[in-house]
């Protein structure tokens, strides 16, 4: 018999000593774990969907005594409290440009920018591809955006694979067959999201039928 399987949330673990080095992320760390050398005082920090931006922005904080917000909700902010701090992670500006009136928030951020600067705070940004294609459409935030450091987290290798596949089943607490790790590291597509989303299926089916996970299964429910 099989059981309707609950979504439950997992509190994925954002802390330094989560954070697997490799070759793809190593100089990305550096210029991260630097930050009171920023040029400016901020920095880009680049990479595709599920390539560690949030961890490493979450590392940061932790370091820097930051706060992390998301860009869309920058016009809801209390922004003056964020400059305060002296040190603010703003994700997915990217992002921007998909909301209903991209214009507020850019105008938040800009704000932002401006009395975390003029106070010699630091600001981090996150998002896909460099700033100049975030395509910001306020001149002077998209001038001050292409100023800023540039962090890049590159295309993951096998030992970065292999180590998320570990860490992600951690976070959700799933019993692994010892040898999946190493089979799905080899067939899986080579992506930090797509990973996490063959993980979440294997967690929600093995709850369902009440199974451990193992490499039949895994071939099995993913087709591999």
């Amino acid at each position: 018999m099989s059981q309707l399987p609950l979504d439950l949330p997992h509190r994925p673990a954002l802390d330094r000593e989560a954070f697997f080095v490799s070759a793809s992320n190593a100089a990305a760390l550096t210029m991260v774990e630097a930050w009171r050398d920023w040029p400016g005082g901020k920095l880009a920090l680049t990479g595709a969907g599920g390539s560690g931006k949030t961890h490493l922005a979450h590392v940061w904080a932790a370091d820097a005594g930051a706060v992390v917000v998301d860009a869309v909700d920058l016009p809801q902010s209390d922004l003056p409290a964020l400059a305060e701090i002296g040190a603010v992670a703003v994700e997915d500006v990217d992002h921007i440009a998909d909301l209903p009136t991209p214009r507020e928030a850019e105008a938040a951020l800009f704000h932002l920018h401006n009395m975390l600067s003029g106070a010699g705070g630091k600001l981090l940004v996150t998002g896909k591809g460099a700033p100049a294609r975030w395509r910001i459409a306020t001149a002077d935030l998209a001038s001050r955006l292409h100023a800023a450091g540039l962090a890049t987290l590159g295309a993951p290798d096998d030992a970065l694979i292999h180590a998320v596949i570990v860490k992600i089943a951690s976070d959700r607490q799933l019993d692994l067959d010892p040898r999946l790790p190493a089979f799905l590291a080899l067939r899986l597509d080579r992506s930090l999201a797509s990973i996490a989303g063959a993980l979440a299926d294997l967690d929600r089916q093995a709850l369902a039928v009440q199974r451990r996970i193992t490499v039949p299964f895994a071939r099995q429910v993913l087709g591999l």
